[in-house]
């Protein structure tokens, strides 16, 4: 079951800066477009669309909106958890605070093939999430500098599929029920990673590990963290 799902960091810029130190980190939704998002196009997914009356339009506006919420919400969590005080935030950044702004763009929304994933597997179908950040700096009065840009990006990894696993199977002659054990198993694993949803909690958790490592190692932020 090797093959996970992978994510990368890359194309980073960090800006020549005086010492800043910020006592928040303040998380904004990325910006998205529902035309950005790929949706899955599948007989299967094309069917539960016309049964929910909802249009591929709406379909692609939920998925980007749903995946501004994760991303960002699993940035703070995650930030949070390594005792970093950090927030999500919507509208303008508060006053009279010296503050780290983590805000971004996304590149990718692609939901790609469901059932390629399960059935073929090794990447096709795979679905990706990507992303381009940049970490300022405001100063409680008000002024903002630029500190980090770099990008991200997820996918679903290269598990193999059911005409992979069921190798075993046919040598045995006992092809239909290989492929019907793989695809239980398969359904199971691609249910727990759920296409862009575990994307965007992958993303989310790279940045964050990104926008930690930043601020440790220039000082930008200290950890509430004692123990």
């Amino acid at each position: 079951m090797g093959g996970c799902a992978s994510a990368a960091t890359g194309a980073m810029q960090t800006y020549t800066a005086p010492h800043v130190q910020a006592d928040v980190i303040y998380v904004y939704s990325f910006d998205a477009t529902f035309s950005q998002v790929k949706t899955d196009s599948g007989l299967a997914q094309e069917g539960k669309t016309l049964i929910s009356g909802e249009s591929f339009a709406q379909k692609q506006n939920q998925t980007a909106t749903d995946t501004r919420e994760q991303v960002a919400d699993e940035i703070v969590r995650e930030l949070q958890s390594m005792g970093l005080r950090a927030v999500r935030i919507d509208g303008a950044a508060p006053p009279n605070q010296n503050a780290l702004i983590v805000e971004g763009n996304f590149q990718t929304i692609d939901e790609g093939k469901r059932r390629r994933r399960i059935m073929i597997g090794l990447g096709a179908g795979k679905s990706e999430v990507s992303a381009s950040i940049q970490i300022l700096y405001k100063s409680a009065d008000g002024k903002l500098m630029p500190l980090q840009r770099f990008t991200v990006e997820t996918d679903s990894g290269h598990m193999p599929g059911v005409a992979e696993t069921a190798g075993v199977g046919a040598v045995a002659g006992n092809v239909a029920t290989a492929a019907a054990m793989g695809g239980s198993l398969h359904g199971v694993s691609e249910a727990k990673r759920n296409g862009v949803a575990g994307d965007a909690k992958k993303l989310g958790d790279s940045i964050a590990k990104q926008v930690a490592a930043a601020s440790v190692a220039n000082g930008w932020m200290l950890s509430e963290r004692t123990d």
